[in-house]
């Protein structure tokens, strides 16, 4: 009796210890990197004879963060907001409207999502450089203003929504459009988070566009600052690892305010065809 109480008790504790498990195997190496960004300088790796927050001071000037901050935050902005606007659109069409050739194209838009980005760079930059576009925030907003997976996303959201809160609405007279704005887009607001969070996040940390479609130094955004700070600077690590917690801690920031959002948005977002 008392052995299958203890199988059961270990049975049950077995989901928490993996995850803390894996929450230890996460938060070690960034601890490392915090650590290593306090020591001073002219520190050897694995000496700890003080601590010190001269490296953020001179890592920010170096890598002139405040203009790589403002590059990456408009055009993680607006992305974001593209994205929103075009995913809701096309989501609620699919959702709700009827057409000819709806779930071909429901396929096409998720066969986007295993096309890697990389792939399409060349006819990317061509397009871009017709429009006259490369050197300029458009070229690093207009390729990803669209995105499959935000259209799916939303989708899915949705067709959780009953119908009947539609048809009241027609009732009253709203058009789609009136629908969308004032009915369906409220009742979809983690799912909203939920991609504003994950296209945010991804335009953050994208260094292949800012590489690739811009060459002014006045373009400058966070990534290229770490790309450039581990050139110049690779044997001094703690510089480097103080650059790294820089343009961390406003990604870890905004999740944390939109958390309860998102994983709401992530639960409640099911499979529905």
């Amino acid at each position: 009796m008392d052995l299958k109480k203890s199988s059961s008790y270990l049975s049950s504790r077995l989901p928490f210890l993996l995850l803390v498990l894996g929450a230890i195997l996460v938060l070690v190496p960034l601890g490392m990197v915090f650590l290593l960004s306090l020591r001073p300088a002219d520190e050897i790796v694995g000496s700890a004879k003080g601590w010190t927050l001269q490296n953020y001071e001179v890592a920010w000037q170096q890598g002139q963060f405040l203009l790589a901050f403002a590059n990456s935050t408009l055009v993680a902005l607006a992305v974001t907001g593209f994205q929103v606007i075009t995913s809701a659109l096309a989501g609620y069409a699919l959702a709700r409207l009827r057409f000819r050739g709806q779930q071909t194209l429901l396929l096409i838009i998720l066969t986007t999502l295993v096309i890697p980005f990389q792939l399409l760079v060349i006819p990317v930059f061509l397009v871009l450089k017709w429009g006259h576009l490369i050197n300029t925030y458009g070229a690093l907003i207009l390729p990803t203003a669209v995105n499959g997976f935000g259209i799916f996303l939303l989708r899915q959201y949705f067709l959780t929504i009953p119908p009947a809160l539609e048809e009241a609405a027609m009732l009253d007279g709203a058009d789609r459009l009136q629908i969308l704005w004032q009915v369906m887009l409220p009742l979809s607001r983690p799912a909203l988070v939920t991609l504003s969070l994950f296209t945010f996040l991804a335009e953050w940390n994208d260094l292949f566009k800012p590489l690739v479609f811009t060459t002014r130094p006045e373009l400058r955004t966070v990534q290229l600052a770490l790309a450039s700070f581990q050139e110049q600077f690779t044997n001094r690590w703690q510089l480097l690892m103080a650059a790294v917690v820089i343009a961390t801690v406003p990604v870890v920031v905004l999740f944390l305010l939109g958390q309860r959002q998102f994983i709401r948005g992530i639960a409640t977002t099911g499979v529905k065809s």
